[in-house]
């Protein structure tokens, strides 16, 4: 009885990790980072993308805003990899926030299976994203055709898990609980905040992390939704 799918953005349809790091090489080399003592661009990404998930863990959670993850992430990332605080280039971050949301890297069989659901289902998205870089990924990455509407935490004000962007979410969509379903990578923001305000979850696993018995359904390729629906 679905009639209504609403995806993650970030880490389920674009490739938040692949497009980070082709970022961050472009902008190792642009601020010659290898002169500061970063010998390995491949050390920095791994410290800095650790780093980033960590914060936007706190930030789903509402535990630190916007201005705290974009000053804290590669402030920590830096100094962590032995750069003193006043090495650090002033510039990296606006850089990052200009550059990392123009890459078009998506999950693979994103497309294909974007095409397949828009035949039978309304499709939309719900993203904890900030305005700025959801807006231009969607439209970067040629995702928007598929979607009937893109809703984003910072817009409504709150974030997944909160219950409120839910039910905003399926306001928006003319939806009801018992026809849709939340399709993500975060347990917590996307599974269980789904599941805890009564709708259906499919958690995005693409690495095999541990499922919780609290999750019933998870997947680790997005085609195996060709199998579902």
């Amino acid at each position: 009885m679905i009639r209504h799918i609403f995806f993650d953005l970030d880490h389920t349809l674009w490739d938040f990790d692949k497009n980070a790091e082709e970022t961050l090489m472009e902008l190792f080399e642009h601020y010659k980072l290898s002169d500061l003592g970063l010998k390995s661009a491949e050390d920095f990404i791994r410290t800095y993308t650790e780093i980033n998930h960590r914060l936007w863990a706190e930030y789903h959670l509402g535990k630190i805003d916007k201005e705290t993850l974009r000053n804290q992430r590669f402030t920590k990332a830096f100094i962590q990899s032995g750069i003193h605080p006043d090495h650090i280039p002033p510039k990296f971050e606006d850089d990052y926030v200009r550059l990392g949301p123009t890459k078009k890297n998506l999950f693979e069989g994103s497309e294909k299976v974007l095409s397949y659901l828009q035949k039978k289902y309304s499709l939309h998205i719900i993203s904890n994203g900030f305005k700025e870089s959801t807006l231009t990924k969607m439209e970067v990455s040629g995702l928007n055709p598929y979607f009937t509407n893109v809703i984003i935490s910072e817009v409504v004000g709150v974030n997944k898990p909160d219950k409120a962007v839910f039910e905003y979410a399926l306001e928006k969509a003319g939806a009801i609980k018992e026809e849709s379903i939340m399709i993500g990578d975060s347990i917590e923001a996307d599974i269980r905040g789904a599941q805890d305000f009564g709708m259906k979850a499919i958690f995005f696993n693409p690495f095999n992390k541990e499922k919780p018995e609290d999750v019933q359904w998870q997947i680790t390729h997005l085609e195996e939704l060709l199998l579902h629906f």
